[in-house]
């Protein structure tokens, strides 16, 4: 049976300012990249969040980021490689804190905004998030797009790589992220999302906003937690995975 991990970007909240439904979302995904404190997320959210996830047996990623508070993390920066190394080390150390008192353990180490894009394709940014994840656990998976310099590079360092895909983010030919400022980047009709997470766990393709197909294998699959109706459509695309023969579980 064809099986499939369903993660989502969760504790993205500062302070009284929540903007993920961390409980709803920990209902339906068997992953949670938890922000760490650079691009949103702070202690005690970091905390509530990894005892939910312990909860209900959900694993429990560390989405490091650039420092970047005030842009969401998604605004491009140059940060020397020895800098990010220490930064994505300092983060996963900060979310691990509260996931052992939780019970549980970080799983896996996913970037999030500006540095996943960037790590696709920059190969001196890529190795230090790689040299920082070795840093804080030479054995932590690391979750990026299929391709990619991260991967390449975790895998020669040793690490598990685990190849993940995105139900509601346009494809270029090449099979990358179309940005996200450019228009329609950002799918948000919930059929097409629905129908997109099945194509992608069974036949590990998607149509690229040219119209050709194109090939990504994932062995996870990316629901966004901070679009309107998103725990409704995180429920209703594993309801129909399930459906479609897929067996939804964590991959870490």
């Amino acid at each position: 049976m064809t099986s499939i991990d369903l993660n989502a970007d969760l504790g993205e909240g500062f302070g009284r300012w929540r903007l993920t439904d961390d409980e709803g979302l920990l209902s339906v995904v068997t992953s949670a990249n938890v922000a760490c404190g650079f691009h949103a997320g702070d202690a005690v959210t970091m905390r509530r969040v990894c005892e939910l996830a312990a909860e209900r047996g959900v694993r429990i990623g560390a989405q490091v980021s650039y420092r970047d508070l005030a842009g969401f993390g998604r605004r491009a920066m140059d940060v020397p490689p020895a800098e990010l190394a220490a930064e994505v080390a300092y983060q996963i150390g900060a979310l691990g804190v509260f996931a052992r008192a939780a019970g549980s353990r970080v799983a896996y180490v996913k970037p999030h905004g500006a540095l996943y894009n960037r790590v696709v394709h920059d190969e001196e940014q890529a190795g230090a998030v790689v040299d920082g994840v070795l840093l804080a656990d030479a054995a932590l998976p690391v979750l990026g797009l299929p391709g990619s310099r991260l991967l390449e590079l975790a895998g020669k360092a040793g690490l598990p790589v685990v190849t993940e895909a995105f139900a509601d983010r346009a494809y270029t030919d090449e099979g990358t992220l179309v940005p996200r400022g450019e228009e329609g980047a950002v799918l948000t009709d919930p059929d097409s999302v629905v129908a997109r997470s099945v194509g992608l766990a069974r036949s590990g393709e998607v149509g690229a906003r040219s119209g050709r197909r194109v090939e990504v294998q994932a062995r996870s699959l990316c629901l966004h937690g901070d679009t309107p109706g998103a725990v409704d459509l995180a429920r209703r695309v594993r309801e129909r995975l399930e459906a479609s023969g897929v067996r939804v579980e964590a991959f870490a």
